[in-house]
């Protein structure tokens, strides 16, 4: 038990930090916004380049853990967005965020420091693949669902056209696709480049988990907000269950990459849903509270993971 609070214990303590750093007026009203600026901007993206730099297509390519994870968040994400659609009757652009609400994994922020901590620098690639995932399918599916409810009269090419841009335009995806290209030339980094990168990298972790703190100590949409614990346990507990049983019964995955599919399907949603929200002016009340509590939620069922997981 001692191995895992002093896993857990690190990665929530930088959330809390933040947190407390805005409650306290330690740092200003634009913190979170500037911080995960950096975070998105430089920090995560260095990282992300780094690790597809030095890695070779054999390290990444693991058919049965992307299966397993693709499977287990999009099928949480189908299966939310028509039981909203279909039998609660909502419009398909606010099914849309419920249903990412509910299988957004937060794999940048809390799934890289964490994967680090307990499984090692070797751990990186599944969370670099995850990560993926997360960003280039799982939330491209989602924009274009909102795109679709929100211009469905503008067609499939005029909709395909703006997802395209927005993923070409994030750097969380040039950044590894960049660096994959690197690895595919064979040559070593540049000392100085690699320098500056491993510098940027290593500040991206804490900085990111601080980001979330303070994204969460911002004041909360009051009121009571309808279908917020049925999303929490679809992501806290449904998907990596999904993911779990694909990675070690049906696939039989290696250790390593079945303990980081585990972790990384059990991580709280991320702060990308209510981004989107508030970006396209919806109702961000009830996206928000996922996040809060799904965050709040994954001290106990993370710590659960880790107490199963043979951990050093």
């Amino acid at each position: 038990m001692s191995s895992v609070i002093n896993v857990v214990l690190p990665v929530f303590a930088l959330i809390l930090l933040g947190y407390l750093c805005l409650r306290s007026g330690r740092l200003g009203p634009t913190a979170a916004s500037e911080l995960n600026r950096f975070v998105v901007w430089l920090g995560l993206p260095a990282l992300l380049f780094s690790i597809t730099a030095r890695s070779t297509w054999e390290e990444i390519w693991q058919p049965g853990f992307i299966i397993a994870f693709s499977v287990g968040c999009l099928g949480v994400f189908g299966f939310t967005l028509l039981y909203r659609m279909l039998w609660q009757k909502l419009p398909l652009v606010d099914a849309s965020l419920d249903a990412l609400g509910a299988s957004y994994a937060n794999t940048g922020y809390i799934g890289i420091p964490l994967c680090m901590l307990i499984l090692g620098d070797q751990a990186l690639q599944p969370a670099l693949v995850s990560s993926l995932i997360v960003v280039c399918v799982l939330f491209a599916i989602a924009l274009a669902c909102v795109e679709t409810g929100l211009h469905g009269g503008q067609g499939f090419g005029q909709t395909l056209r703006k997802v395209s841009l927005a993923l070409v335009r994030n750097p969380l995806v040039i950044a590894p696709v960049l660096g994959g290209l690197w690895a595919v030339g064979g040559a070593p980094l540049p000392v100085p480049v690699d320098t500056l990168l491993r510098l940027l990298g290593a500040a991206a972790a804490p900085c990111a988990l601080v980001s979330l703190g303070l994204f969460l100590a911002q004041p909360q949409p009051g009121g009571p907000v309808k279908g917020v614990w049925p999303l929490v346990l679809l992501k806290l507990v449904g998907q990596p269950l999904i993911t779990w049983y694909l990675a070690a019964k049906i696939f039989h995955l290696p250790p390593m990459w079945t303990y980081s599919a585990l972790l990384l399907s059990a991580l709280p949603t991320g702060t990308g849903p209510f981004m989107l929200a508030e970006f396209y002016g919806r109702e961000a009340a009830r996206v928000s509270r996922v996040v809060l509590l799904s965050t709040l939620g994954s001290l106990l069922t993370l710590s659960a993971c880790l107490y199963l997981l043979p951990v050093d």
